[in-house]
């Protein structure tokens, strides 16, 4: 099936003492529809739009897109595929670790 949507939730923390940006989220395809699907980008490092990118990779590793030389926006807008893309800063490291738990729970219940 054609995607639609992809919807990029990510979180970011800031460790003061090594002065190092990590991030954590989940990228859902197609929300609402049948063939909706929802995949972890795990707790690692990286700081500003450093979650786009992983969310492209992750998308290209398990084959929902295709993109060789081009950033996930201009994929997007190339394909017809409305992107959302948000990211809260300043969270804790605790808060970004939960997401992981969360997304494993949930797997276990399916």
């Amino acid at each position: 099936m054609k995607t639609k949507t992809i919807e990029i939730n990510a979180r970011e923390w800031f460790d003061n003492k090594n002065g190092n940006s990590y991030f954590c989220g989940t990228v859902l395809l197609n929300y609402g529809l049948k063939s909706e699907e929802t995949f972890l980008m795990p707790f690692q490092y990286g700081y500003g739009s450093q979650y786009e990118s992983e969310a492209k990779a992750i998308l290209t590793q398990f084959n929902k897109i295709s993109i060789d030389n081009e950033n996930l926006r201009m994929y997007c807008e190339r394909m017809n595929i409305k992107l959302i893309r948000s990211i809260v800063r300043g969270c804790k490291q605790r808060e970004l670790k939960q997401i992981e738990k969360d997304y494993n729970r949930k797997l276990e219940t399916v």
